[in-house]
């Protein structure tokens, strides 16, 4: 993919009306930006941040999608049944069924429209609560965040669809029942409404909202936050302002992995495991399956009664994740020639650490974790020069809960009815992950369900001609 730099739209061209209006630059805003104009919408995106991507831009490991050729290049057979039930299980069975239905029967598609647009995810990686390895990863294995919205960013380039950056949507306007516009504030346009024939928002979750967070998830205000400083729910007040529901808000999910050492907080994305690292306690042991699912990792750091844990990993796991450079590179890892060096740098007994690495290696040899029965990632152990290990700690990661949706993206009031012209997709939408996310669903749910909701958008305009 060739380089560029994106530049946002100039406010002197802000037209005083649009098609559909989509909120927040996310995968999924850019996605369905991208879809609708395909169709023959005249699309503009709001952004209330200088900067673009949300926490899309944060993503690391991949986009988790079945029956997929990159599959079957890797000798994977795999099925949306299976997707379907693991994903189920991963949240606890609590999951919207119908809008899971939905997010399984169309991944393939959603890897298939990625590539029509010169984004291919190529590679492929195991998440937690995965039997099979899913999550669709860029060529070398790199970050797929950045890749993906760069990517994003080249198509709306190309059809030159407005985006305006520090431009807050400050409501939505209604007239008959009917979503027809939003008002919004920007630094030198100041306020003004502007007209348009439905809306998405795709504004992300409330991670970053402490009083929001002080409602549903008190008990998680203590940790830290991966999200980008949009995240403050802002969507989730326009949607019920508006009339709209909401669903399974007080399930926030805990990211087991995060470096909080430095000032900013840095997810060491689950692809790292999925490549063979392990987590090791204070005295150099395992303790868990790694590639359990992510509530499930959590809990077994939060009962070792310890500052978080660390995890290790080798040069050969760096190759395969690419995005562990990136890691070394900001400083994130220690790092030694030996195994007892990085034990003695790290401050565990090195004895332990040996012993513990050794063990993981025949494991991995033998594909058979008699300690703790980790059945995937591990396709490689730790035996290449250098060593490297990151201390990690629990921290707020995504909400689960939100606008509530059907398959359509339509948003729904009390009683179920849609809310006619507003449409809800990606994090800023509920009741997809159940009580727990899959690692690799998010990126996932950004293009199946933002490619929803740019056709549905186009259905709904072209019903009102």
């Amino acid at each position: 993919m060739v380089k560029f730099n994106f530049s946002c739209t100039n406010i002197d061209n802000l037209k005083s009306s649009y098609d559909f209006v989509v909120i927040g630059s996310g995968a999924t805003g850019m996605t369905a930006a991208i879809q609708s104009q395909e169709l023959g919408l005249d699309v503009v995106i709001f952004e209330k941040l200088n900067s673009l991507g949300g926490n899309s831009m944060r993503a690391s490991t991949g986009m988790n999608a079945v029956e997929t050729m990159t599959q079957l290049k890797y000798q994977i057979i795999d099925s949306q049944e299976s997707f379907y039930e693991e994903t189920l299980k991963g949240g606890k069975g609590s999951n919207n069924k119908e809008l899971l239905s939905y997010f399984v029967r169309h991944t393939e598609s959603a890897i298939e429209w990625l590539s029509y647009h010169n984004i291919e995810l190529n590679e492929i990686v195991s998440t937690g609560g995965m039997s099979k390895k899913r999550a669709h990863q860029p060529t070398g294995a790199t970050a797929i965040g950045g890749y993906l919205v760069k990517g994003l960013q080249q198509q709306l380039a190309e059809k030159r669809i407005p985006v305006f950056n520090q431009t807050k949507v400050l409501s939505l306007v209604k007239n008959d029942g009917h979503i027809s516009g939003v008002e919004i504030e920007h630094p030198q346009a100041g306020k003004k409404i502007i007209n348009a024939k439905t809306v998405l928002i795709a504004s992300g979750g409330f991670a970053q909202n402490r009083a929001m967070m002080s409602v549903y998830a008190p008990d998680l205000l203590r940790l830290g936050t991966t999200n980008h400083p949009g995240a403050t729910g802002d969507g989730i007040k326009l949607a019920t302002t508006a009339g709209g529901a909401l669903v399974d808000m007080n399930k926030v999910q805990v990211h087991p992995t995060a470096q909080q050492e430095t000032d900013h907080i840095y997810l060491i994305g689950e692809g790292l495991r999925g490549a063979g690292a392990i987590l090791i306690n204070h005295l150099g042991k395992r303790f868990t399956n790694e590639m359990a699912t992510r509530d499930q990792v959590t809990k077994a750091i939060n009962d070792l009664h310890q500052d978080g844990a660390t995890l290790v990993f080798d040069q050969g796991i760096c190759e395969a994740f690419k995005a562990a450079d990136f890691y070394v590179a900001m400083g994130l890892a220690v790092s030694g020639n030996t195994i007892y060096e990085l034990a003695e740098k790290i401050g565990v007994n090195h004895n332990n650490l040996e012993k513990t690495v050794s063990s993981w290696n025949m494991y991995q040899r033998a594909f058979e974790d008699i300690a703790f029965d980790r059945q995937t990632g591990m396709d490689r152990g730790i035996e290449k020069s250098p060593y490297y290990a990151i201390h990690i700690k629990p921290a707020v990661h995504y909400t689960m809960g939100g606008i509530k949706i059907n398959r359509l993206t339509e948003v729904l009031n009390e009683i179920g009815e849609a809310v006619p012209g507003l449409f809800a997709a990606g994090e800023v939408a509920g009741g997809l992950h159940g009580d727990n996310r899959i690692g690799g669903n998010s990126i996932a749910e950004t293009i199946v369900f933002g490619r929803q909701a740019g056709q549905q958008a186009a259905k709904h305009v072209l019903s009102l001609s």
